[in-house]
Order: structure tokens, then sequence, then C-alpha cells
């Protein structure tokens, strides 16, 4: 292997930010590309391999441009570089940093970080109802909630609704402390959380006393017409065809519908209305589907190494089931 040595002009007010903290972000991309990096008077050099030093170069160019548009470079974006940069894709992250979807009243802007949410939000805009599916730790439910408030401010639609399954998984409701609706509320937590902080609480309480939000089980939509609402069903791999089918006739004039999920996570012991869904309006016009993978998890890394570890279970047990039946 021939070795060779680069060095590359940054600016010093970039090179916090792009090092990372006690130079973390630094030392996984020498991890990864086995090369060494240092901050040197003349510029940032790079020793190692000719073709890793040349990647490393990218991925340094890709986060000092990320860095000089104000973004607080993490951990998830460096492993994400880096995984584009073996496929010659690292250029499009500036697709990811040109976008955003709102701002948080903390001011933290809200913006795809993968290739794969850059698509999902971009049906969200373009298609009335939009479908993700994907494994958990892809924004999926995030994105969407931020859509849907960022629709609201901007006077497209007139209410949030928010919507889930109350699917009894391992536990039975009966034996949950509290009237109904204590029961109910661990369901939903997760879309109040998003909420909170998303649109703030006080925000959020005051259009809630309005009704111009509302949080509620999926049975609660049954019988209802949801005009001029942008409406987020979430965990809807735990409906049935029959809910599936409900939920999709309540979408009225003016209205925006995104419904996630994750297959994988199925509670149901049948079909999912899901995956019927998406296999039955496949074709239909101004119905988007977007399928999330292991790649666009934003997580913890961990996360990702989970979910990739469960799919190869699943497909190997698949092949197996499959030899078995022969």
């Amino acid at each position: 292997m021939s070795s060779l040595e680069k060095i590359i002009q940054i600016p010093n007010e970039l090179i916090l930010n792009i090092f990372g903290e006690f130079d973390t972000h630094v030392k996984k991309i020498e991890k990864v590309l086995g090369v060494h990096i240092t901050n040197r008077e003349n510029g940032i050099k790079i020793v190692g391999e000719g073709e890793n030093v040349n990647k490393s170069e990218r991925v340094l160019s890709q986060l000092a441009d990320t860095a000089r548009r104000g973004i607080e470079i993490s951990t998830q974006n460096v492993d994400y570089l880096l995984s584009l940069v073996f496929d010659n894709k690292e250029k499009e992250v500036s697709k990811l940093n040109e976008d955003y979807v709102c701002m948080t009243p903390a001011g933290k802007y809200i913006r795809p970080k993968t290739l794969g949410q850059k698509k999902y939000i971009d049906l969200i805009r373009n298609k009335m109802i939009v479908f993700g599916a994907g494994p958990a730790g892809t924004g999926k439910t995030y994105l969407a909630m931020a859509h849907a408030i960022t629709a609201f401010k901007n006077n497209e639609v007139n209410r949030i609704i928010l919507t889930r399954p109350a699917i009894e998984a391992g536990e039975k409701l009966g034996f949950l402390p509290g009237d109904l609706q204590s029961k109910i509320d661990p369901y939903l937590r997760p879309l109040y959380d998003a909420l909170y902080e998303i649109m703030g609480v006080e925000a959020y309480i005051k259009n809630k006393e309005r009704g111009l939000i509302e949080v509620a089980p999926l049975a609660y939509m049954r019988g209802r017409t949801l005009d001029n609402c942008f409406i987020v069903l979430d965990e809807a791999q735990n409906t049935t065809p029959a809910q599936m089918k409900m939920f999709l006739t309540r979408i009225g004039f003016g209205s925006k519908a995104v419904i996630t999920g994750d297959l994988t996570q199925k509670d149901l012991p049948s079909s999912s209305g899901l995956e019927v869904a998406m296999r039955v309006l496949k074709n239909v016009d101004d119905i988007g589907f977007s399928k999330l993978t292991n790649k666009d998890v934003v997580r913890h890394p961990l996360v990702q190494k989970i979910v990739k570890a469960y799919e190869n279970y699943e497909n190997r047990k698949t092949k197996a089931d499959k030899t078995k039946n022969k």
C-alpha cells in the first residue's frame, strides 16, 4: 500500500466543531479509514494509505461545509457521512444541510439527517397521504409531527390530529390504575413528548384547550370527517385492515395525513393494516410511500446495530423456514 500525506485548509473557527469534544469526530474518522489526522499551523494533515487519505479529505470537507452553516456536528453526522463516502455519495449531504422543516422554541432546527429522511419529508410536502414505514429511530413520527406543526403555524390547516391504536402489547389495560384516559395516555405519551419539544408546552396547552390540537386513540376517529386537518397516525403496524380503511376514509377536503409504523414491531396476531394498505394503494395518485431502513436510524449508533442484527436474524429465519417447507 502506498502512503500519502495531504494538508487541507480549514478555518480555525470551524476546527472545534469538526474535530468534536476531545477530538471524538476525528478519532472516529481515523479508526474507520485507518489514517492519522493532526491539526498543524499550516493546516489539517492527513497521513495514510492513498485512497483512504482521499476519502478522509472528502469527509472533512463536507464536515467543514456543515460547520460553515452553523450546524453543530454530532457523532451521528460523522457516522452517516462515513457510510456515504464509501458509495461516493458524500456530496449529497449538502441537500440535508440546505433543508429544514421548522425551528423549535429553543432555537433548534429540525432538519433531515439522512437521504432517506430527505425523501420522506419531500413526499410529505408534495403528497396528500404519505405512508412512512421503517425501524425504530428513523424519525418517522418526529418529522411528521414537525410538518404538522409547521402547516398549522402557516395556516395551511386549521387543526392537528394525532392518533395511535391502543394495543395491549403484553399488558392488559384493565389492570392499569385510573380512569380510561389515564389508561390510554401511556400509549400516547410519545406524541405528547414530541409536541412539547417542537411546539412548546404553553403553546400546546393553549391550542389544545381551544380544540385545535387533538391527541386521541384511533377508535375515536370512527364516524368523523376530518376537513382542513393535518393528521398523523402513529404505530400504524398495530392497526387491523378494517381500522386502517376506517381511518383513511375519514380524511376530508384540505387535509393531509401521514401514517407511520414499523412492520417488524407488530403486536397484532393477524394481518397489519399498514402492510395491507401499502400493498393495496401502491398505484393510487397523490399517495406517497417512504421505506426507511437501518441506515436512516438517527438515535445512538448502537440502535442502528440492533436494528441491523434483527434484520439479519429475520432474514435467516425466513430462509430457514422456506427451506424447511420445501
